[in-house]
């Protein structure tokens, strides 16, 4: 079955990384740090650290994003 019966997605790594790569787009630079996408995360809505590693992890096997210099996140798009 293809469409889930939760009906408040907001705590899905598909929703959650939908709004991770909004801000990434809109983000001018290549490269973000990991705290700075955090906080930026986390004006919009609670995000613990967990939940947060994981659709970064998510986003990653996507490649969507990767580790660019210095630990920082960069953008593949």
């Amino acid at each position: 079955m293809i469409l889930d019966r939760n009906i408040h997605p907001e705590r899905d790594l598909y929703f959650l990384g939908g709004q991770l790569i909004d801000y990434l787009d809109k983000y001018e630079k290549e490269e973000i740090d990991f705290f700075d996408l955090y906080i930026v995360a986390n004006k919009d809505q609670s995000l613990t650290m967990n939940l947060y590693t994981l659709v970064l992890d998510w986003l990653f096997i996507l490649g969507i994003i990767k580790k660019g210099k210095n630990g920082m996140l960069q953008k593949c798009f």
